[in-house]
Parts: structure tokens; C-alpha cells; sequence
């Protein structure tokens, strides 16, 4: 039923573009295994073997911790409209940081969006699809406005303190490199001064 490829297909890209919905799953040889669903328009395909995507302020940061220390990762796309599909790219993944040399050139890749975090590029090592015949049928009805509203509220100053106080460090206590790789250090030297 399964079927492997070593790139992506264009029907492969002609699907992730239609999806408003897809997953992302990382682990560590250790600790907490994650499993997030990610929406909004937050991803691009750059290749037949590089994908990227938007990563916006929430309640964890699990990914960006996953990734520091074991760059797996895998990307999961479900057809809940017409002909059923589920298709999962496997690759090696980097978060790219607002201090990061290279975030203008990947976040300029997507609209902006409040509350944007880090950006993590994917090198696709295998791509899979399988049937998902088992995948229920569900109905888009819309985007949700809450996360993008409460982003705003904060404003930088409030996103940024955030960030040091609720996404700094995983479930399992390691650090996710957004306090040392998006200037909060540097904030929090010049407060003392």
C-alpha cells in the first residue's frame, strides 16, 4: 500500500499545497516523544528534497529543544477532502532563530506573522505516501484568529518575555536556543546595566 520516494513528486508538492493542516513530530533519544499540529499559511516547499516552515509563539517549545540535539524530524499531511492520502516527509531538520544569520532570507518566504519564533528547514531524506483510507472526512471551515490576536496583545516586549519565561527550556528541561539565539541574552545584559 505504501509507497517510497526519495524526493518529492509534483503531485506530492500539488498536494502539501492544498492542505491547511499538517503535523510535526519530533523526539530525542530521551524524554518526550512531540507531536504538534501546525496550520495558518506557515509552510513552503523549496524543492523536490527541502521544505520549510514557520514556527509561531506557543505554550511549548518542544520542536526548536528536539532539534538542537537530534535533528529528526518528520512532517505528516492527511487528506480529509476527496481522494484519501496521507504522505510523511522524513529528513534532517535546523531551526533558524531570529538572531540567526540567515532569518531574513527564510522568514521572508511567508507573510509575517505575530508572534513568530523560529523558522526550521527540512532536508527531505525520504518521502512516503499510504493510503489513508481510514482518515475521516472533515470540513474546513476557517482559520482561528486567537493566537495571531494574543501575539499582538503582547506586542514584541511581551512575546520576547514570554519567550524567556515559558519557551526557554523543554518538558524535559533542556534549553530550546531561542533565549541565546534571538537576542534575549543581549536584552537581559542591557536591563542590568
Amino acid at each position: 500500500m505504501g509507497q517510497r520516494y526519495q524526493e518529492l513528486q509534483d503531485s506530492h508538492r500539488e498536494f502539501i499545497a492544498g492542505q491547511r493542516l499538517f503535523f510535526v513530530a519530533t523526539a530525542m533519544a530521551d524524554g518526550h516523544v512531540n507531536l504538534s499540529p501546525k496550520g495558518m499559511d506557515s509552510l513552503r516547499v523549496l524543492g523536490p528534497s527541502r521544505v520549510v516552515w514557520l514556527n509561531v509563539t506557543g505554550s511549548g517549545n518542544e520542536t526548536a529543544s528536539h532539534v538542537e540535539r537530534s535533528p529528526r524530524m518528520t512532517l505528516m499531511f492527511c487528506a480529509f477532502e476527496g481522494k484519501p492520502l496521507i504522505l510523511r516527509l522524513y529528513g534532517q531538520a535546523r531551526a533558524v532563530h531570529r538572531g540567526d544569520e540567515d532569518w531574513n532570507g527564510c522568514y521572508g518566504l511567508f507573510d509575517p506573522l505575530p508572534g513568530a519564533r523560529q523558522v526550521f528547514v527540512l532536508d527531505v531524506e525520504l518521502v512516503q505516501a499510504s493510503c489513508g483510507m481510514s482518515v475521516p472526512y472533515y470540513q474546513y471551515q476557517g482559520e482561528r484568529e486567537q493566537l495571531n490576536d494574543w501575539a499582538r496583545a503582547k506586542g514584541e516586549p511581551g512575546i520576547r518575555e514570554y519567550w524567556r519565561n515559558r519557551n526557554g527550556v523543554s518538558l524535559d528541561g533542556r534549553p530550546t536556543g531561542i533565549v541565546e539565539k534571538s537576542g534575549l541574552v543581549q536584552l537581559d545584559e542591557a536591563d542590568q546595566e
